[in-house]
C-alpha cells in the first residue's frame, strides 16, 4: 500500500513528466479547430496502449487529427482505406516469389507502421477484420509460416460512417471489445465552424511540427501505469462494470430486459487504465471518481448490448451506460 508521501512523489513526477501534454494540443490545435474530446481520446489511446473506433459522418476532421498527430509524435504512419474487395495481403503483407533465387521474400503491408488509419473498418470483410484483430489484440502479424513482430508504439485509429449502411459489414463483437474506446465525433459549434472557415480558405494552410517522439509515448506509458488508484476507486470501476451484467443487484431493475450483455472484464481494465491517462493530462498523479466518469462512457457504450426490447423502445447502450453511472454510488 504507497504512503503519502509515495503518492506525493508520484504525483510530482507525472506533474513534470506530463508537461508535453500541452504543447501536443496546442500544435494539433493549430490545424484543428475544437474537438477536445476527440484530441484527448486519442491521447489516451497512445498512453494506454490501446485502439480506438472513431464514429461520425464524413468531414468532421477525424483523418486530419490522426495524421496530424503523427506528425506531432514522428511516428510511422499509414492509412489503409477499407473496401469490400480489400485482402488480408493488403493489409499484412504477402510472400513473392523471385525466381531467379528460387525462394519467397517478405513484402511487409501497411500494417507494419506506429500509427495506422483504418478509414471506413467496416466495409472489409471477414478475412480481413480476423487479420486485422491478430494484429490489434497480439501486436504481431503472420505472412505464410512467419510471424512478425510490430513495432511500438502501434496503435489503430479506425473510423466508420453511422450513416451509410449500403457495402457495410456489422464488426464482430470480439473485434469491437479490442477497441479501447468508441468515441462519438460530433458537428462543431457555429463559431468553431467560422473559425474552419477561416482557416481553411485561406492561403497559408496551417501545419504541425514534432514535439515528442514515440519513445516519449513509451516513457509516458510507463508512468501513466505508475499513477496511484485508490482501494474504493477500484470498487467503483467493478461496481460500474458488474451493475451492466446484473443490473438487478444494483437497483437498476428497469434494465434487467434492456441489456443483453453486459461488459467483460476487459471493460474494467481499460476503464483503470483510461482513467489513468485522463488523470496524466490533468497532470495528477492519482485517480478521482471524476476521471473515471470522464471517460467511462467512451469505455462502455460498445461493450454493452442492449436487447430487442431496448432497441424498439429507441434505447442506446449510451443511455444504459448513463443511467449506470448516474445510479453507482461516487466513492
Amino acid at each position: 500500500m504507497p504512503t503519502d508521501l509515495d503518492i506525493d512523489r508520484i504525483h510530482a513526477l507525472i506533474e513534470e513528466e506530463s508537461a508535453f501534454v500541452e504543447r501536443v494540443t496546442a500544435e494539433i490545435g493549430k490545424v484543428i479547430v475544437g474537438q477536445r474530446p476527440m484530441v484527448e481520446r486519442m491521447l489516451i489511446g497512445l498512453l494506454c496502449d490501446g485502439h480506438i473506433l472513431l464514429e461520425g459522418v464524413p468531414g468532421l476532421a477525424k483523418t486530419l487529427a490522426v495524421t496530424s498527430l503523427a506528425r506531432i509524435i514522428d511516428a510511422k504512419y499509414q492509412r489503409i482505406q477499407f473496401t469490400p474487395d480489400l485482402l488480408p495481403a493488403d493489409l499484412v503483407g504477402t510472400l513473392i516469389y523471385d525466381q531467379r533465387q528460387g525462394t519467397f521474400t517478405v513484402k511487409r503491408g501497411p500494417i507494419f507502421a506506429n500509427i495506422v488509419l483504418a478509414d471506413e473498418v467496416n466495409r472489409a470483410p471477414a478475412k480481413v477484420q480476423s487479420a486485422m484483430l491478430e494484429a490489434m489484440q497480439e501486436h504481431q502479424v503472420t505472412i505464410g509460416e512467419d510471424t512478425f513482430h510490430l513495432d511500438d508504439p502501434f496503435i489503430v485509429l479506425a473510423t466508420q460512417n453511422p450513416i451509410e449502411q449500403e457495402g457495410t459489414y456489422p464488426l464482430p463483437e470480439a473485434q469491437v471489445d479490442r477497441f479501447m474506446l468508441k468515441v462519438i465525433v460530433g458537428y462543431p459549434s457555429k463559431v468553431e465552424e467560422r473559425e474552419i472557415l477561416e482557416r481553411m480558405t485561406s492561403d497559408d494552410l496551417p501545419t504541425v511540427e514534432k514535439i515528442v517522439s514515440p519513445a516519449d509515448i513509451v516513457r509516458a506509458r510507463q508512468l501513466v501505469r505508475r499513477i496511484y488508484v485508490d482501494e474504493k476507486i477500484k470498487d467503483y470501476v467493478i461496481e460500474v462494470v458488474f451493475a451492466t451484467r446484473y443490473p438487478a443487484d444494483h437497483g437498476l431493475t428497469e434494465l434487467v430486459d434492456l441489456i443483453e450483455y453486459g461488459a467483460s472484464p476487459r471493460a474494467t481494465i481499460w476503464l483503470t487504465l483510461a482513467a489513468k491517462a485522463h488523470a496524466f493530462l490533468r497532470h495528477r498523479g492519482y485517480v478521482t471518481p471524476e476521471d473515471v466518469k470522464a471517460i467511462g462512457l467512451d469505455v462502455l457504450r460498445h461493450r454493452v448490448i442492449p436487447t430487442y426490447e431496448a432497441e424498439a423502445e429507441e434505447i442506446a447502450a449510451e443511455d444504459i451506460v448513463r443511467k449506470v453511472f448516474d445510479t453507482i454510488e461516487v466513492p
